[in-house]
């Protein structure tokens, strides 16, 4: 299977993939929708707390806590589809991940505002494989510092993109809001946990 290449710029650099798991991703986007302990934390902003805009769950290896936006988020064991699909999508990126934040966006209104994956827990050099499954969005990107969308990406069911760590050096990324979009999405961003001695 072979990867499209995307250049942000000179140093970052994305990597897409189509049809991974082929007439399996529908079953998997099923079976993830309705078997996962998916969460809905809330966040405090401006002195009151509000509902994140999707739903999430933390999965991985019993020591990859992560903490973003204030959260901190206990892993929950892997699922075997899940890791199943970690091991794929390891094999297919020569990376290795053990953790995964899971994100289901229920509609068009659901999203993701912009930031980088660059918490401390990701180590210096964080390699960031996102899997799509469901309705196609919209994930786009601006450089840090600045407001004007640089690139734009259509993230397709089925699709696999790789994120190389210059892009959360440089970059910020974003799903916003999709008025037309009704459709159920499931991404799932497969991370590398650095465990503190």
């Amino acid at each position: 299977m072979h990867a499209t290449t995307v250049e942000l710029d000179k140093h970052a650099r994305l990597w897409r993939w189509q049809g991974v798991l082929g007439d399996n991703a529908s079953a998997l986007l099923r079976t993830l929708s309705t078997d996962l302990p998916w969460q809905q934390p809330r966040l405090r902003l401006y002195g009151r707390e509000y509902p994140i805009p999707r739903l999430q769950c933390w999965m991985g290896d019993a020591h990859a806590h992560y903490r973003y936006s204030g959260l901190l988020l206990k892993p929950v064991p892997w699922h075997d589809e899940v890791m199943a699909l970690r091991d794929h999508i390891a094999n297919l990126c020569g990376q290795s991940f053990n953790a995964v934040l899971i994100n289901l966006y229920r509609d068009g209104q659901d999203r993701m505002g912009w930031h980088s994956d660059d918490e401390p827990e990701l180590g210096a050099q964080p390699w960031i494989a996102s899997y799509n499954l469901g309705a196609t969005r919209a994930f786009t990107f601006r450089r840090r510092g600045q407001t004007r969308i640089a690139h734009t990406l259509a993230l397709a069911h089925d699709e696999l993109l790789l994120m190389s760590p210059e892009v959360q050096h440089g970059w910020q990324h974003a799903l916003p809001v999709r008025q037309r979009v009704h459709e159920a999405r499931v991404n799932l961003t497969f991370r590398r946990i650095i465990e503190k001695g």
